[in-house]
């Protein structure tokens, strides 16, 4: 994927963006043998040889990191449906290692979806134990009081547990439904859909604005990045503490009364 010249540099910690467009600007950077003064000139950092200052800045190896910005209608898979219906990996094209998705969002949601080449990471990083944290902006039916957001706060019964704390808020109102922002440190199958059916206030519309604390900022719908450096860090040290040191606890099982008040 085509990325600016001045990003590149400037993820290759040879400079500051600012900096590194000061050297566009001067004629001090090459790509490919020719110099390249034009600002704003985007190449690809996997097959172009790019010269900042004379010096060389390496080609990505080894771990590849991608930010995904998945539209609705997309199935998170690597195979080909047997439906025929399109998967997030159409979206991916030209990538000089074979990635998979961390995780996965529904077909009908949208939003920050990472994939990646390390799978020792992504293990980590889908572990509960790590507390790893997904925020999402939810539209459901209705408004939630404060009474029923304390409720999910604290955990409700999903599969005969209660589900790990989180954190909601009512981010807006639009008419009779609202915005709530959930931020979650687990995933189940359909987690979030399930656990606002239980405070009974379904779903309407579903979107993953952020994994960890990369968010979809300057991605537009459909689009994908490489991460910088820097962002692939940040994922590294989510997991990097023993799990036992989270702040957070683990779900619990649910008190007998409660699973017997769960069953239809």
């Amino acid at each position: 994927m085509k990325t600016r010249l001045q990003k590149v540099i400037a993820d290759a910690g040879l400079a500051s963006r600012r900096e590194a467009e000061r050297w566009i600007a001067e004629g001090r950077v090459k790509v490919n043998g020719n110099v390249v003064t034009k600002m704003g000139t985007t190449v690809d950092p996997f097959l172009d040889e790019i010269r900042a200052r004379g010096k060389l800045i390496p080609r990505p190896q080894g771990r590849v990191f991608i930010l995904l910005n998945k539209p609705a209608n997309f199935l998170t898979t690597m195979g080909e449906d047997e439906r025929g219906r399109k998967t997030v990996m159409d979206l991916i094209k030209n990538i000089p290692a074979r990635v998979f998705p961390v995780g996965r969002l529904d077909y009908n949601t949208q939003g920050a979806l990472l994939l990646s080449s390390d799978g020792s990471i992504s293990k980590k990083l889908l572990d509960p134990k790590y507390q790893v944290p997904r925020t999402y902006l939810v539209k459901v039916r209705g408004v939630p009081d404060e009474k029923t957001l304390r409720r999910l706060r604290r955990g409700v019964g999903l599969d005969n547990q209660s589900t790990m704390p989180l954190e909601a808020e009512v981010d807006r109102v639009s008419g009779k439904n609202s915005f709530v922002k959930i931020k979650m440190f687990e995933g189940k199958n359909r987690h979030v859909k399930r656990i606002c059916e239980v405070i009974r206030h379904p779903v309407i519309r579903l979107k993953r604005t952020h994994f960890g604390s990369l968010s979809l900022v300057g991605l537009p719908l459909g689009a994908y990045r490489f991460l910088s450096p820097r962002e692939i860090k940040s994922l590294e040290l989510l997991v990097a503490k023993k799990p036992e040191e989270g702040k957070r606890t683990l779900r619990r099982p649910m008190a007998r009364s409660k699973r017997l008040q769960a069953k239809p």
